[in-house]
């Protein structure tokens, strides 16, 4: 297939915002999360092969939701701005955003805002697919390299990193793709949060609640995880399906323009906030010995299974088959969608007051039935 027949899409977007490099799915046969746990920790498909279904958030979850914005919003428009910055110190006058699918999206669509507005930067924004085990997408990243884009012009994006695994797929994958094409793309990521000491750039290695990871599809553009089986082609971009029947309850645009508007009033107001040096070897070492440390304790011989911090461990209580959700306190309220899910799906809580983080979930092994 001819490089040009791709095409991106903007979602539920703005065109101009993102261009999705995915390939639009039909509606995928659906696999029900317990089927797809078995087949995943059995070794028979790959997660990237299938798609649960998603729901829309109740309404109690979705005032959590709410509550979250309004409380964190201001830390996360602080951060975006910082990040904002360090990219503009990093990169010449014209920059080329590549977020990775899904929890990348909501951030690069604001730092592209603000990359514009605040520091008069030009700036191209993609969202691309990375996959555990396969690698980045290299016929996405081959299309925008065709678009005209210096590749020292690229900035990975992503929310945040919770074990470091995409961090290091993402190194890996960049630095094979530019040996084989003879180019030099900085395979760096840049979050809002690092948990894991990975990160080239990060505005935080706090473990708090960034609000865009609560919610699924309906806080990315309406697409699904990316998706990577028989139904894509040697040429292809990875695929997606995009949930046009939850168009009416989309928050996509409202959310990014909420964070987009206080980033540019934090500017005018307070100018770039300044922060902290982060030290990444230290935030690395506690991010290993808490690993180590909590498989010990609960038997668990596959890292795969824990999911430490607020974003990960929410991503398992909306997607995955979770055996046990951890919190260092019960009563913050950064915690609390994470109660309302555990409850819903009668999963166990424990407190434990000297976590590294303030959440960890444990995914149920298949050998557990």
């Amino acid at each position: 297939m001819n490089l040009m027949d791709n095409r991106g899409f903007c979602g539920s977007y703005r065109p101009g915002d993102v261009d999705f490099l995915l390939k639009r799915l039909a509606q995928q046969p659906f696999v029900d999360i317990e089927r797809k746990e078995q087949l995943i920790q059995s070794g028979q498909r790959h997660y990237s092969e299938m798609l649960s279904p998603e729901a829309l958030p109740s309404a109690r979850y979705l005032k959590i939701f709410k509550d979250a914005y309004a409380t964190n919003r201001q830390q996360m428009a602080s951060d975006c701005l910082a990040l904002a910055s360090l990219i503009a110190a990093r990169r010449g006058a014209s920059i080329t955003l590549v977020s990775l699918v899904r929890a990348g999206t909501p951030v690069g669509v604001i730092l592209q805002h603000l990359l514009r507005r605040v520091m008069g930067r030009q700036v191209a924004h993609y969202s691309v697919s990375i996959i555990r085990d396969r690698g980045i997408d290299e016929v996405a990243l081959r299309y925008i390299l065709a678009q005209g884009h210096a590749p020292e012009s690229i900035v990975f994006i992503d929310g945040w990193t919770g074990k470091g695994v995409i961090s290091r797929v993402l190194e890996q994958a960049v630095a094979d793709f530019n040996q084989r094409n003879e180019v030099l793309i900085d395979a760096g990521l840049y979050v809002l949060s690092d948990l894991a000491g990975t990160a080239a750039c990060a505005a935080s290695s706090l473990d708090y609640l960034i609000p865009s990871s609560i919610l699924n599809a309906t806080i990315s553009g309406l697409v699904s995880r990316s998706v990577l089986n028989e139904s894509i082609g040697p040429g292809d971009f990875h695929g997606c399906v995009y949930y046009d029947g939850f168009e009416p309850h989309d928050l996509s645009r409202e959310f990014a323009d909420g964070l987009i508007a206080d980033g540019v009033a934090l500017a005018a107001r307070d100018g770039i906030p300044e922060i902290a040096a982060i030290d990444r070897a230290a935030v690395a070492a506690v991010s290993k010995d808490f690993l180590q440390a909590l498989m010990l304790q609960h038997g668990i011989s596959d890292v795969n299974l824990v999911k430490p911090g607020i974003g990960e461990a929410t991503r398992v209580l909306l997607r995955r088959v979770p055996h046990l959700l951890i919190l260092r306190n019960p009563d913050a309220p950064d915690v609390a969608h994470l109660k309302l899910l555990a409850t819903e799906k009668s999963v166990p809580i424990i407190v434990d007051s000297n976590l590294s983080y303030q959440a960890v979930s444990l995914i149920r092994s298949a050998l557990d039935g």
